[in-house]
């Protein structure tokens, strides 16, 4: 169960990730509702996978399903430029991202 509120609470750390982005440094209202949710409900998976989960594995997991949603989200938005590259080095990281999962049992 850890893991899965782990994987859950890495997909709202890329919402409030780009949430923030959209927020204009919180001068838009909705795009900084949904950061200040998105954020509490990451923040509250992670405390609740950190029971159960080593702290260096989940919150590596975490922050690399965040890195890896964030820049998808962007790619595929346009707001940010793709490159084979870039898609290489992400699928690296999600490599990286189960073996971890793999490794940790």
């Amino acid at each position: 169960m850890a893991w899965l509120v782990l994987i859950l609470s890495g997909c709202m750390e890329s919402v409030w990730a780009v949430a923030l982005s959209k927020s204009e440094g919180f001068s838009q209202v909705g795009p900084t509702v949904v950061f200040a949710l998105a954020m509490l409900a990451s923040m509250l998976g992670l405390a609740y996978a950190v029971k159960t989960l080593p702290i260096g594995v989940a919150y590596a997991v975490w922050t690399g399903i965040g890195v890896v949603g964030a820049a998808t989200f962007s790619m595929v938005t346009g707001s940010e430029s793709a490159s084979l590259m870039k898609i290489l080095l992400l699928a690296g990281l999600v490599a990286c991202i189960a073996g971890l999962r793999v490794v940790e049992g």
